[in-house]
């Protein structure tokens, strides 16, 4: 998995790339890094063709591989709150978290990437709420635009562009350090083959 990395300027918001080596953080990132550009196109590939052939986008493959190579790593969900009432709740969840790193992977509908960016801000800030867990980096992965057209995703996903024209608006809101990694399109594309087909979409290698 290829990602745009290093961080450019404006995917770098609050000075994420300042923290990216203290301790607690340092070892993290190197890890969430070392585990999404292990995941090659082949693995992707296959996961598209032999676990979702009714699904006509990537987003459940890439979903799926991260979830799998993470929690392989000791990566694993995270309330941010300790109430029950919110602990359960997936929309207070994070995705990931590990140390002091919290990740939020985002390839749902464009509304939901403000959401998303706000989980990270909650999980690294003080609340009058007891919280389970408090992190000092927020991570949030998302697919480019190219990405999100090789991959055949859902023109309303929320791609790593969008996010980035949050961050100016919401600049008060989000007051913490947030990394946004962008996935860049793999060395192949997706056909679409239509509904009903069998299978949704196809590989086809450049």
């Amino acid at each position: 998995m290829k990602l745009r990395l290093p961080l450019p300027d404006e995917a770098n918001h609050r000075h994420a790339n300042a923290v990216l080596g203290q301790p607690g953080i340092e070892a993290t990132w190197k890890e969430l890094i070392r585990v999404l550009e292990g995941i090659s196109d082949q693995d992707l590939a296959e996961c598209h063709e032999t676990m979702f052939t009714s699904t006509m986008s990537l987003s459940r493959a890439y979903n799926y591989m991260i979830k799998i190579r993470l929690e392989e790593v000791g990566w694993k969900a995270e309330p941010i709150l300790t109430d029950s009432k919110y602990s359960k709740d997936k929309a207070f969840r994070l995705d990931f978290a590990k140390d002091e790193v919290a990740v939020e992977v985002s390839f749902n509908h464009g509304e939901a990437l403000a959401w998303n960016l706000i989980k990270l801000t909650m999980a690294a800030e003080i609340n009058h709420i007891e919280k389970e867990y408090t992190s000092k980096l927020g991570v949030i992965i998302l697919a480019t635009d190219e990405l999100k057209k090789a991959g055949c995703f859902d023109n309303a996903c929320g791609e790593w562009e969008k996010a980035i024209r949050y961050l100016e608006p919401m600049q008060n809101k989000l007051t913490v350090p947030i990394a946004l990694l962008g996935i860049e399109k793999p060395s192949f594309n997706l056909v679409d083959n239509g509904k009903g087909a069998k299978p949704r979409s196809s590989v086809i290698w450049h």
